[in-house]
């Protein structure tokens, strides 16, 4: 698998866009930023389709760019976990009120939870129902590669926050019984921040101990 990783907006998202391998032109996104346009100039470049796109839960900061992905791409499908559904179409719960923004957005094209797996342009990843940061976060794993996408679930030497709409007895409860229970050679992928990998996280991370 080739992963491309890009830095998008003031809140540094982590955007990561996947291919079966370096000459396939069909992607699928993991994460749309807050503006989009570095990710679109990127897809331009390199002459890439994207398929799909999968947003990790629903806060502004992860999906924001998604309009202007939808409007270069218009067939591109849109999987968001059901229970942050409402965040794409409201302002409500989504943030988008601590920004200068009332980011909303069209429905996702496909609701999904725990156990559903994706297969989109040649990429396969298993859905892991990760709530406590939202109620509906999600990570994404690829047991082939043994990596694991876990949006603000999972951080480098931390845990996504919790005072924002979510739970933080929940999200270690998810931590710990979805994600340390993979192998501990499995490469991690955060919605901010740095790569790392379950051993580093159960060795050192200090919410955790």
């Amino acid at each position: 698998m080739k992963i491309d990783r890009l830095i998008l907006g003031e809140y540094e998202t982590n955007c990561y866009i996947l291919r079966d391998s370096k000459a396939a032109k069909n992607c699928l996104i993991i994460d749309t930023g807050l503006q989009a346009q570095e990710l679109i100039d990127f897809l331009h470049r390199h002459k890439l389709n994207p398929v799909a796109v999968v947003l990790t839960h629903g806060h502004v900061d992860h999906t924001n760019g998604l309009a202007l992905l939808r409007a270069k791409f218009p067939n591109i499908q849109v999987y968001i976990h059901r229970s942050d559904a409402e965040m794409l179409t409201g302002t409500e719960n989504n943030l988008s009120t601590l920004t200068s923004l009332q980011s909303n957005s069209q429905p996702a094209d496909i609701l999904i939870e725990e156990g559903n797996t994706i297969k989109e342009a040649g990429i396969r990843l298993e859905v892991l129902h990760t709530p406590g940061h939202t109620p509906g976060g999600i990570s994404l794993y690829s047991r082939d590669e043994g990596i694991v996408f876990v949006g603000d679930t999972l951080f480098a030497g931390s845990v996504g926050r919790a005072d924002l709409g979510g739970n933080m007895t929940q999200l270690i409860k998810s931590i710990r019984e979805k994600l340390l229970t993979l192998p501990e050679e499995t490469i991690v992928y955060p919605g901010h921040g740095p790569i790392t990998t379950i051993a580093q996280e159960k060795a050192n991370n200090p919410f955790l101990q």
